[in-house]
């Protein structure tokens, strides 16, 4: 009866919690810990804590967590269907009726990568306030939007992340930890988790090498997709520059493409790495669609089961926690240096766009409008605007 119930719960919590992360934290906090009581307070800070430290979807991580704390394995694997599953269809369905109607270049569309422009602009407010609140972060991140705009590769934006975390390192390995706490015990044997690491790295290295050697597409699209659901410290938004660079400059979608999957992505609850959904199945109809939702979710199950067991010491290691905290820097100077090139430069063209980009952020911001209500009045006013 466990793996029904989660099932039922995270199903509910997929098709309802809208806003990103940092909301569905709110949403699993709500529903887990009040009112079900699964885990306690402070096994639930903990295991938010390990997920906010690992790359990937902190939020799905936090929920395949949970599923594996109350009912194991496949606990976790029921949790993680249960929240993805509803916007993995939405997304897949959007992108098969773009590709039959070939409504690309449509005004509503427009609309849609105007509402990308705002939603990732108030997503760097949010993590500048939180991850750079000093000089020397300040710094990473400047450097990190200059050598990411300068040299546009996806290597850059993997050498930027390597760099920033041995700056951090050098920086903050002194940095005082706060919240330690006490021991938390997860039901993962050590073994298992050396398993889920080993396999981590393992596909890492070898799936690129096996892309070249097979020159198939599904193994090309798996690559992609994994490879950015390996590298993305700090979110759903920062994966937006990862795929971009995979995908669009190789012409397996164009940017117009790209652009209005993003902006369609904000208007569906759960993760915003489902967005991988939509590039798939524009590539590969409903089946590529499932091949890179797989691809990209793969890596953040195996370093949750791969890390869990480890916590308690990881967690108190200075010299972690220092390399971490320069790689966040560097994450929002990458997450600018996305918002100027493909976004902005491909979405705000003229200056009633612009005009209308300042009222959905203010609507986003300041009034605090629910996101779905940003993305439908953006669809709406991107339709109207094109009869001007």
């Amino acid at each position: 009866m466990s793996l029904v119930e989660i099932l039922l719960v995270s199903t509910r919590l997929g098709f309802t919690s809208f806003g990103g992360p940092i909301a569905h934290l709110g949403y699993f906090h709500e529903e887990y810990i009040r009112r079900r009581k699964w885990m306690d307070e402070k096994s639930y800070a903990d295991l938010v804590a390990l997920c906010q430290f690992l790359p990937g979807p902190a939020s799905s991580q936090v929920g395949i967590g949970i599923g594996v704390m109350r009912a194991g394995i496949l606990g976790g694997i029921v949790s993680f269907i249960g929240f993805t599953l509803p916007s993995v269809v939405a997304l897949i369905v959007f992108a098969l009726l773009l590709h039959t109607f070939g409504f690309t270049d449509a005004g509503w569309i427009h609309g849609l990568k105007i509402v990308a422009v705002v939603v990732v602009a108030h997503a760097i407010l949010g993590m500048a306030k939180n991850l750079t609140p000093d000089v020397q972060r300040k710094t990473i991140a400047l450097a990190a939007v200059v050598v990411t705009l300068l040299w546009q590769t996806a290597f850059t934006q993997v050498g930027v992340i390597i760099l920033a975390g041995f700056v951090g390192y050098l920086l903050y390995r002194h940095h005082t930890l706060e919240g330690s706490g006490e021991n938390v015990r997860f039901p993962i044997s050590h073994c298992f988790a050396v398993v889920c690491l080993t396999l981590f790295f393992g596909l890492l290295f070898v799936l690129p090498i096996l892309r070249e050697a097979t020159n198939v597409t599904w193994v090309a699209m798996f690559d992609s997709f994994y490879r950015a659901g390996s590298l993305v410290f700090g979110g759903g938004h920062v994966v937006l520059p990862l795929l971009e660079r995979e995908f669009v400059p190789t012409g397996w979608l164009t940017q117009e493409q790209f652009l209005a999957g993003y902006g369609a992505a904000q208007a569906v609850p759960g993760p915003l790495f489902t967005f991988a959904a939509y590039i798939g199945a524009v590539i590969n109809g409903w089946k590529g669609g499932l091949l890179a939702t797989i691809a990209i979710f793969l890596p953040a199950f195996l370093l949750i089961l791969g890390t869990l067991p480890f916590w308690n010491s990881l967690r108190r290691n200075p010299n972690i926690k220092g390399a971490l905290m320069g790689v966040n820097a560097a994450v929002v100077g990458i997450l600018i240096a996305a918002l100027y090139h493909p976004i902005w430069t491909s979405s705000i063209i003229s200056a009633i766009d612009f005009a209308f980009a300042a009222v959905l952020f203010a609507m986003l911001v300041f009034w605090k409008l629910p996101p779905w209500v940003i993305v439908l009045t953006g669809a709406l006013g991107g339709f109207l605007l094109s009869f001007l």
